[in-house]
């Protein structure tokens, strides 16, 4: 138990708790603690009845069983996996921002969810943040089920895919991958690479929370080289040089 409690401990700070969330909400529905009726993004529920947390356990909340569990494992990974080495990599450090763009998907999400009636978030929100690690780290060489080998801008893409193999539907993943995109040309593409204006920044608020540090832990993503200079340019107040990225499998 020692051991599985530091592996535990050791996984970055905001990964460690929407991991953690991810287990502990659908173990709640799973043993009945509480129905999963209430887990559900309902908007007549959400709107109408004023049931706010709706939003929150629906990111958290998946519907485990023998039809499903495996997908649930499987997303499950993907965000260990991949928010781990985004948090790691390219915010490496600057936990506000990290938080930031996944509040940033989450809300774009949950407005999506509640026009299109969809009534479990969890897939979109971890396909988001794996399409932005994708995008961070498009050239890198990823491998995937049966040590299949492509570059990791075609992995959202792939997974999909894979996804609609094992579930049967590609909604969810395509909502997450259309909000990671967004966030990326907001965030990078659009005022980077095409000089455009700069429409998303961190909230003072969330650095006063939890403000950048130094030294981190070294990990996956670097930007493209475009992208390195502008933000050593302009962003002297809340961001710091990206880290180096490197290939999966190497550590």
């Amino acid at each position: 138990m020692s051991d599985l409690g530091d592996w535990f401990r050791s996984i970055p700070l905001i990964t460690r708790y929407w991991f953690a969330g991810s287990i502990a909400v659908p173990l709640i529905g799973k043993l009945g603690l509480v129905s999963p009726v209430y887990l559900f993004l309902w908007p007549d529920a959400f709107i109408n009845r004023f049931q706010i947390w709706r939003p929150i356990t629906a990111t958290f909340f998946f519907p485990v069983g023998p039809g499903t569990g495996f997908l649930y494992l499987v997303n499950l990974y993907f965000l260990y996996q991949y928010s781990s080495r985004l948090e790691t990599g390219a915010f490496d450090g600057r936990p506000a921002d990290y938080l930031f763009m996944i509040l940033f998907n989450w809300i774009c999400i949950v407005i999506t969810g509640l026009a299109m009636d969809m009534q479990l978030l969890m897939i979109p929100l971890i396909m988001s943040v794996l399409y932005v690690w994708a995008q961070l780290n498009r050239d890198m060489i990823v491998s995937f089920w049966l040590g299949t080998r492509f570059k990791a801008c075609y992995l959202p893409w792939v997974i999909l895919v894979f996804n609609y193999i094992i579930g049967g539907s590609v909604i969810n993943e395509l909502i997450g991958n259309l909000v990671g995109h967004l966030y990326f040309f907001l965030m990078f593409k659009y005022p980077m690479d095409l000089g455009g204006r700069n429409f998303l920044s961190t909230p003072q608020f969330l650095y006063r929370w939890l403000p950048n540090r130094r030294g981190g832990v070294s990990g996956f993503g670097v930007p493209p080289a475009s992208m390195r200079r502008a933000a050593e340019d302009q962003r002297g107040g809340g961001r710091h040089n990206w880290g180096q990225g490197f290939r999966l499998g190497d550590q």
